[in-house]
């Protein structure tokens, strides 16, 4: 499991760094964050494989951070968090955690915990790890690790930025109209919400265009929608 990303968001640096130095022994890549608002941001920008979330952060709390995760994210999950109180935890579960461990823990069965839920999201056969690395129009993504690479440049997209690219990707030559696109990228009803998809769609060619105002990789079918140029 090395090269997985894991973050960690706990406000307590003592707990944080013990997390952090036990997960590092185990050779995953561990990011640390100790306010909500940091928490989303990093989330964010490090495509991390799973989470490790304390309820009781500063600026933004932990149930606000799980919230605003699952608008956009499958990713795991655990929360870590003195709250003991079963209510809390049918608040957690209910929010999308995929765990929920209560302080003071063992951190063998936290690492062991972590694990388990890796497992359960990544498959690590030799094979399927081939099979997830797409390469088109001079980009290279992994659909595992989440890396994705311009060029031989790497890029950091948002969840949204880089659900629109794997559709793309996984269907070179499908045209995509802005409602199969927000369907197939945020699962619900599209209702006319064009400009949710614009602003998506013109965000990522900023990332990944030589010239965005001149896109080559993500190209406008007119009165259609959009496809990913042929190599």
């Amino acid at each position: 499991m090395s090269k997985v990303r894991i973050l960690v968001a706990e406000d307590d640096r003592e707990i944080s760094r013990l997390i952090e130095l036990a997960l590092q022994r185990e050779e995953f890549i561990v990011t640390c964050a100790y306010n909500g608002a940091d928490a989303l941001r990093l989330f964010e920008q490090e495509r991390c494989q799973i989470m490790i979330l304390d309820l009781m952060l500063p600026e933004i709390d932990g149930f606000e951070v799980l919230r605003r995760i699952r608008d956009e994210s499958n990713t795991p999950v655990l929360i870590l968090s003195a709250k003991d109180a079963e209510s809390d935890k049918i608040v957690g579960l209910g929010l999308g955690a995929d765990d929920y461990m209560t302080k003071p823990f063992g951190v063998g069965e936290l690492v062991a915990r972590v694990k388990a839920q890796l497992r359960r999201y990544l498959d690590y056969s030799p094979d399927a790890s081939d099979a997830a690395v797409l390469r088109r129009t001079g980009i290279e993504m992994n659909t595992q690790t989440y890396e994705v690479t311009v060029g031989g440049r790497p890029v950091t997209l948002t969840a949204k930025e880089f659900e629109i690219l794997k559709l793309f990707m996984m269907n070179p030559k499908k045209v995509f109209t802005k409602q199969q696109l927000f369907r197939s990228v945020w699962g619900g009803a599209y209702l006319n919400d064009e400009n949710t998809v614009m602003v998506h769609i013109s965000r990522l060619r900023e990332k990944i265009e030589d010239d965005p105002s001149g896109p080559k990789r993500i190209q406008t079918v007119w009165g259609i929608g959009y496809k990913l140029a042929d190599e």
